[in-house]
């Protein structure tokens, strides 16, 4: 059995331990966070096993599914999935260790119910991502929407069912596009081969000697897809209400995993088995991503809820990283895989703290807070590295993802570079904006009146009796130490991620440069 399978197979086995648990909240918890943190554990032999100048796929597993159609259950990873495996399996023991802390589950549901849609749903999406069998993708990519709705539509706010359905109506209508894209490609293999097939390495050389009337076609289908649930603009608007409603924990996969299934289909299918119709239309994607990156940035600067002001950061994070990969340039596409590690990590961070800092107020609007950093000044703290990370600035792990991907970019494409950077000078505003309403000025928020900040506490609009509030406990440091810890590290050296994404990154060049 490879690292890979263990990592899937795992969390799946925990799942269904924990979901019987319905009756033993702690018990449940105590588990979940055990086998997430041993998932984690397996992604260190899996990492150093990988070796960035050997093979584009390792760690290979396979076995027959459906052989009459040339489909496998196949599993492999190159530097690109490597990385996003590593980040789901860092951000997991976040969510569990932090239930409770961030969100409260509603009334009559249990610790096991939740935490066994947690652990199912990182198993699906580390297993989209090592998928190495275009059929088995595209099945996983839909599955992987069920935990998520249910997450969503069973333990979100209000408006929580309308996001759900909304979610998984765009999500899985993509999905049925991107499936007769896939059932074209199997037939131009059957016609070249004798036999049809869904293996990815086998349809990367077949597709791509397609003419470019046919690529553009099968393209779009994969793009629409992709584009959807990355979330590009025009194709984003189900991001706000679904990461809006949903509970703190589920918010950072969503944001901070799910998405990257888009940049990354883009990078592993997109660009390799169809490299005419990506150069082709490539001048189309990037005025989505620069629209995106100012789109997202002005309706950011606009947003009252702190947890939809979440979603539009994220969407115009989007639109740089696609905008690096469509450049066709090395420099920025490692940019843009870097970006996809690092906006998870700030972004996930930014999330954790934002539900730190609703249950201690009861609200997400940013109109009710105010003055908090003078009662919980590492609560602020946090809340400043996360927003600094968010805004790229240098020394956090974002700033090398944003500079690769403007400095590759600008070669080829300076107009809309220089779009671009206008994100870059509207994230610094958003998210001091952000954390000066919040932190900063009077102490104040009607909202917060007699709410709990912790068990017996409360916060009213004087000072002085606000200084009941409770700071970062322990365990809430705990959660968000190993996330400083990345941001700082990763931003004064980042030299072992570039260094495992960068031969999958060539390797992905070589394949749209080797087009016809």
């Amino acid at each position: 059995m490879t690292w890979v399978l263990a990592t899937i197979l795992l969390p799946l086995v925990g799942a269904a331990v924990v979901a019987g648990m319905k009756k033993n909240d702690r018990l449940a918890t105590l588990t979940a966070l055990v086998v997430s943190l041993l998932t984690f554990l397996l992604v260190i032999p899996m990492w150093a096993s990988y070796t960035p100048s050997g093979d584009r796929i390792q760690q290979k597993s396979s076995m027959d599914w459906i052989p009459n159609f040339g489909i496998h259950i196949s599993f492999g990873i190159d530097g690109i999935a490597l990385v996003m495996i590593a980040v789901i399996g860092l951000l997991v023991p976040i969510v569990v260790g932090a239930l409770g802390l961030t969100d409260k589950l509603p009334a009559g549901r249990s610790a096991g119910g939740f935490l066994s849609l947690i652990l199912v749903q990182e198993a699906l999406t580390i297993a989209v991502f090592a998928a190495t069998d275009v059929f088995l993708f595209y099945v996983l990519f839909e599955i992987m929407l069920i935990p998520m709705y249910f997450l969503i539509g069973g333990y979100g706010g209000a408006n929580r069912q309308y996001a759900a359905v909304k979610f998984f109506l765009y999500s899985f209508l993509g999905g049925l596009i991107m499936l007769a894209s896939a059932i074209g490609a199997y037939s131009l293999a059957s016609d070249k081969l004798g036999k049809g097939s869904f293996d990815w390495e086998t349809l990367v050389t077949v597709v791509r000697d397609a003419p470019l009337g046919t690529q553009i076609w099968l393209f779009l289908g994969f793009f629409l897809a992709f584009a959807i649930k990355a979330p590009l603009v025009p194709f984003h608007t189900w991001l706000p209400d679904a990461a809006g409603q949903a509970p703190i924990g589920v918010a950072v996969l969503l944001v901070g995993v799910l998405d990257k299934v888009g940049t990354f289909g883009f990078l592993r299918y997109c660009l390799p088995m169809f490299p005419d119709a990506s150069k082709e239309l490539a001048p189309w994607v990037l005025v989505l991503a620069v629209a995106g990156v100012l789109y997202g940035s002005i309706l950011a600067a606009g947003q009252r809820d702190m947890k939809r002001f979440i979603a539009y950061v994220s969407i115009a994070h989007f639109g740089f990283i696609a905008l690096g990969i469509f450049t066709f340039n090395e420099q920025a596409m490692v940019g843009s895989v870097s970006y996809m590690l690092n906006h998870s990590l700030a972004t996930g961070m930014l999330i954790v703290v934002v539900g730190l800092i609703v249950m201690r107020g009861g609200s997400t609007r940013i109109s009710d807070y105010g003055g908090m950093a003078k009662v919980t000044p590492l609560l602020g703290g946090m809340l400043l590295i996360a927003g600094l990370s968010t805004l790229s600035l240098p020394g956090t792990n974002s700033f090398i993802s944003e500079f690769l991907v403007l400095l590759g970019s600008f070669v080829d494409y300076p107009v809309y570079t220089i779009i671009a950077t206008v994100g870059m000078v509207l994230a610094a505003a958003y998210v001091l904006w952000l954390y000066q309403r919040v932190m900063q000025g009077p102490v104040r928020g009607d909202a917060l009146i007699g709410v709990g900040g912790g068990p017996g506490t409360a916060m009213a609009p004087e000072l002085g009796a606000t200084k009941a509030i409770k700071d970062l406990g322990g365990r809430e440091i705990a959660i968000l130490a190993p996330m400083v810890v990345l941001i700082i590290a990763l931003g004064f050296y980042p030299k072992p991620v570039l260094d495992t994404i960068t031969p999958s990154v060539q390797a992905t060049m070589s394949s749209v440069q080797g087009g016809k």
